[in-house]
């Protein structure tokens, strides 16, 4: 019952007719002679004859939502046969039986509502004739498949120049078109990352009242990715990092082998996919369910910086300015713990703080976890902007193998939040895990009553 309650609630996915909309949204951005060429992922070898499980690339999935591998989209602004053509595996029983139902040309028309289709073993011989005429192709000039393909088709348009127009004269890129469109979210978009932040969320709070001492981080990272999919998450958004001890210290550790001992803290940086939408939550908590004092003081220092983080995300707002600001709050910190010679001032000029705290404070979120889109305009940081979607997660490391006080060695602390810009501020996304060490600890303590 509790399965099917949260399978009622869950938001539509994303209509055809706003995929339509999405399409010619970016066909307006071409001159009315070109052609965007954007190719489905394809199947890859785990082993033998296994594949691992297939997930779309996120362009064409951007763009028509069909959900196979190895199809293509053609768009072809102003045609008025239909400006979106679709090629794709046919209807095979044979093969079906053992891979599973394909859609189909006659069935992707209608279920995902580009206006033509084609088997894909037509698909050479089409795109001569679709791509006569057209003086620029658009594509991934960084996908291989693309260009390939792009340059077989121009070498047998070349060949028709005698009796037919031009063959195109040039290619052209259209990541920066597209990914600056899939830049600023729309409201189904965030129906569904609100959906992903609230399955990552309570597998967090799950986790949490489920880690013991001498569990191995495998386990909880099991105990992570089961509550994705029994909410109706079908896999993890990306590689979950369970790090305990001094492995929290390892900014992508995905070995999770380690057994997790009493007195260290855990770091796990977790988050769910949902209709191919990422959430990405980062809390850090005691094993054993309370924080000893040094663990609390270098805490309270992340989650001071990240609440003022959190603050200062607004319209008109730079992720620079968002980062200047947690690096201050941090350094200041680390000086008044004596990690850091100060004055903090001094201290940020110089980078001392560097040693402690190696990346970034934010990335954008959607469709891939660290998501499309460029982070400066002409220069300069870009003004933040309603419907951005951004993480938000300062932490501090401090390797056991440092030369510095043996109270503060192998702790590893990172707090990460999922945020939308909104016309007034922002909208957090990923509500209800807890952050403030009473809380965590409370938490706990429920859990391993």
């Amino acid at each position: 019952m509790v399965a099917q309650a949260e399978q009622e609630s869950m938001p539509a996915s994303i209509t055809s007719e706003a995929y339509r909309k999405r399409r010619q949204r970016l066909m307006a951005e071409v001159p009315p002679d070109s052609a965007i060429l954007v190719p489905a992922a394809t199947l890859s070898v785990r082993n033998q004859d296994s594949e691992y499980p297939f997930r779309q690339d996120s362009d064409f999935h951007y763009l028509c939502g069909f959900p196979e591998p190895q199809a293509w989209l053609l768009l072809l602004p102003g045609r008025k046969a239909g400006e979106s053509v679709l090629f794709c595996l046919p209807r095979d029983p044979a093969a079906e039986a053992w891979t599973g139902r394909r859609v189909g040309p006659r069935r992707a028309v209608t279920r995902y509502g580009v206006d033509e289709a084609w088997p894909l073993e037509a698909r050479d011989e089409q795109l001569l004739d679709l791509l006569e005429g057209r003086r620029t192709i658009y594509l991934s000039l960084g996908n291989d498949r693309a260009l390939s393909l792009a340059g077989k088709m121009r070498e047998g348009l070349k060949a028709r120049e005698r009796r037919g127009p031009p063959a195109p004269s040039a290619y052209a890129d259209i990541d920066v078109l597209l990914h600056e469109q899939r830049l600023i979210k729309s409201e189904d978009e965030l129906a569904l990352m609100r959906k992903a932040g609230k399955i990552t969320a309570r597998a967090h709070v799950h986790a949490m009242q489920t880690v013991r001492p001498g569990m191995f981080e495998y386990q909880l990272q099991a105990t992570l990715e089961h509550a994705f999919v029994m909410a109706g998450a079908r896999a993890p958004a990306y590689s979950t990092i369970v790090g305990s001890g001094a492995n929290g210290c390892i900014l992508h550790y995905t070995e999770n082998d380690a057994a997790m001992a009493a007195g260290d803290l855990v770091l796990v940086d977790a988050g769910a996919e949902y209709h191919l939408y990422a959430g990405d939550i980062t809390r850090t908590f005691p094993v054993s369910g309370r924080f000893s004092e040094p663990q609390r003081q270098l805490y309270e220092i992340v989650l001071g910086a990240q609440q003022r983080a959190l603050r200062a995300v607004r319209p008109g707002a730079t992720l620079k300015g968002i980062h200047d600001g947690v690096v201050r709050d941090l350094t200041a910190g680390l000086v008044a713990l004596g990690l850091v010679e100060g004055p903090a001032e001094t201290a940020v000029e110089q980078g001392y703080y560097k040693r402690f705290y190696l990346h970034g404070t934010s990335h954008w979120l959607g469709l891939d976890v660290h998501d499309v889109g460029a982070y400066q305009v002409q220069g300069a940081s870009r003004a933040l902007a309603p419907g951005m979607v951004l993480t938000v997660e300062p932490g501090l490391y401090i390797p056991d193998d440092l030369d510095i006080a043996e109270q503060w060695r192998g702790i590893g602390i990172r707090i990460e939040d999922n945020v939308v810009v909104t016309t007034q501020g922002c909208e957090m996304l990923t509500e209800g895990v807890p952050k403030r060490v009473r809380e965590i600890e409370a938490l706990m303590a429920q859990g391993q009553t």
